[in-house]
This record gives structure tokens, C-alpha cells and sequence, in this order.
């Protein structure tokens, strides 16, 4: 069985629903996997931040305007009066559940409920217009299988058994649709994977039933060498490792949620990500292995800020480098890139959240510089050990780029760098021009 995921633009008019309709009806058992339709968790976002703000009169003009767009794609979608009817009626009860907040405290858990709003309608339109156009399939909500335990982390033990459970009932059809992003805390409580998650809700389910092959759709043929919004001619991957695609996900190729490429890895169950425009492209296939090849991508990630930690106390010191992490560690607060010297540790964040408290407790250690407003650039091939050449290479094709950062040597895959976020066009142009377009 194949899991194929679709994300918001596939299924975000009623032309794009119909399309993806016709792409998984092949009488081939699958789990389809849905977002909500392109704009609405902005929306139902937009709602909450309302709801806290206690601003009641704009909540009810989004509402109005979000039910309203539903409508329209109702009577777009359908073609017989039963299903308009009746798809109108069960978004009528979503829509008077979301305005049952408005005269109520809102808390945080309630948000998590407002937005698991768009992938329950959309699962659900879904659903009755395969109804309506005769193709048997199983709507199966994600609040019964998928959660997340007390570290925020999936509960792999608990998505299996109640997913096999779901699975296993007795009028379960082959084609069975279900909701990406959102599923249940440790407490019951409904919940989410964060933006992007819906990738990750697919590999958890083709993890958890040993899929042959997990699809990831969207409206591009696959990862691309380098960001088509900055650089032209860009060219489609057609195979990528478990381990580049990675490191390309989480170093701003948006195609692919970073989370999403792990349980696939740990299953090695393989990902293709196919283009819902021109579904007869291959597009990107990831596997554990890839061919090797010197320079495969290059991608770039924004709103990076570097902290510098000076102090003579790390030379010949043990145990600075944990003092260090610890600080970044009890702040929750991730670290993407780090270098040293003798007196002088540097290191990147992309989340500021806690830029302020972090700061105060390096400073115990030594001088603080910070900077931000930089970039990093990933390049992606094969760097290994027995390359020899490649790293200047690399070097020599942004020489005209300043480089705040160089990391190398921390993976086989990847050498990143640092820039201002002002140079970042100009060095993925002189990367592709130098090093990919001669490949």
C-alpha cells in the first residue's frame, strides 16, 4: 500500500480537487493524506490571534468570509443537489463551532482546535465528492491514530496499534482518506505538528504500516538544484539520499518538511515527490542510497542570527563547548551551525524566541557579539573524505561573496556558509553558474 500526500494548493479549488480525485482512483489500495485548502489555516490563524485579542467583530467578518469561500467551492465542486446540500450542512456545523468561541475565554489548546478546522473540511469534501462520483473510499480521522507524546515528539507505539486498528475494520475501503498536521496530545487534547506537518503525518503513517512507497505532492516537479525564485534554469533531482534530501529540506528547500524525511529513513521506506500540474514527471525519488555525483543542490535558509562567545577561559578548557549547549538547551532554542577557534566559539540560530535570556546566560562565559539578518547556504553532494578538489572548488565559486561562517567536515553530504541575507542571490548565482551548469 502507498501513502500520497497532498498539500494545500493540490487541494485548494474544485478544479484541483477534482484532479487530485482522478489521480488516486486507480483500484489501488492507498491512504491519501490531505491538508486544509490553500489560505484557510492563515485564516482560522488569523481567527484565534482575534479570539485572544478579544476583537469579536473582526473574528465574525473572517468567518463570514472563510465560510463563504467554502460555499462558492461547494456549489463549484458538486453536481447534484444531495451532495451540495449536504456538504453545505457539515461546513454550516464547522463554521458555528468556530463562532461558539466568540463570546468565551480563548485559551492556547482552543487554537489547536480552530485550526484543525481546514484539514477536517477538506478531508471531508474530499470524501463526498468521491461519494457523489461513485468511488468507494473510507474517511478516517486522524484524532483516532496520530499523537504526540509529553516531549512533543509522535508516540510511533500508539500511531501503529491504532492505525492497524482503524485499518483493520470490517466496511474499511482501499481508498482511504485522511487528515494531515493535526492529532492528539498526551492528554488527549487535539494537537498538531506544527506548519508543514503534514509531510510528517505522511511518513508517520507510511512508516507505521511498511509503506512500499510514500508520495508527497505539491505544484513543482520535485527539488530543484537551486531556488527557482532567484536563479533561472534550474533543473529537477531526479534521485536523492535519505541523508542529502535532509539536509536540503531543513537548509530551505520548501518543497519537503525537514521532520518528514526520518521515519521514512528509519523504515527505509522510499519518498517521491511528484508535481500535481504534470503528474506524468518522475520527479524527486529519496532513497537510503543515491548516485554520487560532486554537486547536487543548493539551497539557501533566511533570518539566521550568529552569536559569538569570546573568552580566553575556553583555551586548554574542558567542558566550555557543554556550558555552552546547556545554555541553548534549556532555552529549547536548536543550533545550525558552529565553529571555533582557541579563544572564540561561533555558532547560528534561526529561532530568536529566547535571543534575549540566551544572551544573559552566555554572558557569564565571556564577550557577546550578535548579528543577524544573514543567511545560510547548503551545498549538497558528495564530500567525502576521498574527494579531493571539490572544497575549492566550492571556495573558488563565491570569491567574490564574503563569507561570515564555514562549516565542512560535519557531514559527508553538506558544506555550508554563511552570509550576509543581502549577498545570499548572489552567491546561489555564482554557485550554480561555477559548479552546477558544469556538472
Amino acid at each position: 500500500m502507498k501513502v500520497l500526500k497532498f498539500g494545500g494548493t493540490s487541494v485548494g479549488s474544485a478544479d484541483r480537487i477534482r484532479s487530485v480525485a482522478a489521480l488516486i482512483d486507480d483500484n489501488q489500495p492507498k491512504i491519501v493524506v490531505l491538508s486544509a485548502m490553500s489560505g484557510t489555516t492563515n485564516k482560522l490563524l488569523e481567527i484565534a490571534d482575534c479570539l485572544y485579542r478579544t476583537d469579536k467583530q473582526k473574528a465574525l467578518d473572517i468567518i463570514q468570509n472563510l465560510e463563504l469561500n467554502y460555499y462558492i467551492t461547494i456549489s463549484e465542486l458538486y453536481e447534484t443537489e444531495p451532495y451540495i446540500r449536504k456538504a453545505k450542512e457539515f461546513v454550516q456545523t464547522v463554521f458555528t463551532y468556530l463562532r461558539s468561541f466568540i463570546n468565551k475565554d480563548f485559551y492556547p489548546l482552543q487554537e489547536k482546535a480552530v485550526v484543525a478546522q481546514g484539514e477536517i473540511m477538506s478531508t471531508t469534501l474530499m470524501h463526498y465528492y468521491l461519494e457523489e462520483c461513485g468511488i468507494p473510499s473510507s474517511l478516517v480521522s486522524a484524532l483516532e491514530y496520530m499523537r504526540i507524546d509529553k516531549d512533543c515528539e509522535p508516540d510511533y507505539f500508539y500511531i501503529r496499534q491504532n492505525l492497524e486498528r482503524e485499518l483493520a475494520k470490517p466496511d474499511i475501503r482501499p481508498l482511504i482518506i485522511t487528515q494531515g498536521f493535526i492529532c492528539r496530545n498526551a492528554y488527549g487534547e487535539i494537537d498538531n505538528l506544527k506548519r508543514g506537518g503534514s509531510d510528517y503525518s505522511a511518513a508517520l503513517v507510511g512508516a507505521a504500516i511498511q509503506a512500499s512507497e510514500i508520495q508527497i505532492w505539491t505544484d513543482i516537479d520535485g527539488v530543484h538544484n537551486n531556488d527557482p525564485r532567484f536563479v533561472e534554469n534550474t533543473k529537477a533531482i531526479r534521485h536523492l539520499s535519505f541523508d542529502e534530501a535532509a539536509e536540503l529540506a531543513y537548509f530551505g528547500a520548501k518543497i519537503l518538511h525537514p521532520s518528514s524525511i526520518q521515519p521514512a529513513k528509519k523504515e527505509n521506506i522510499p519518498v517521491r515527490l511528484k508535481n500535481t500540474l504534470h503528474p506524468e514527471d518522475e520527479g524527486t525519488l529519496i532513497t537510503k542510497e543515491s548516485p554520487a555525483q560532486n554537486v547536487k543542490a543548493v539551497a539557501a535558509k533566511d533570518g539566521i542570527t550568529a552569536i559569538k562567545i569570546k573568552s580566553t577561559n575556553m583555551l586548554l578548557a574542558y567542558g566550555f563547548l557543554r556550558k555552552v549547549f546547556e545554555v541553548f538547551e534549556s532555552w529549547k532554542t536548536p543550533i545550525d551551525m558552529i565553529a571555533t577557534s582557541e579563544v572564540a566559539v561561533s555558532l547560528t540560530i534561526d529561532c530568536t524566541e529566547h535571543l534575549e535570556n540566551i544572551i544573559k546566560d552566555l554572558e557569564k562565559f565571556g564577550t557577546i557579539e550578535v548579528d543577524s539578518n544573514l543567511s545560510i547556504i547548503c551545498i549538497v553532494g558528495d564530500f567525502s573524505a576521498a574527494k579531493t578538489g571539490l572544497g575549492a572548488k566550492v571556495l573558488n565559486a563565491l570569491s567574490h561573496v564574503p563569507l561570515c561562517m564555514i562549516s565542512y567536515g560535519g557531514s559527508e553530504h553538506n558544506i555550508s556558509f554563511l552570509v550576509k541575507q543581502e549577498d545570499k542571490q548572489q552567491a546561489l548565482r555564482d554557485l550554480s553558474a561555477q559548479l552546477l551548469e558544469k556538472e
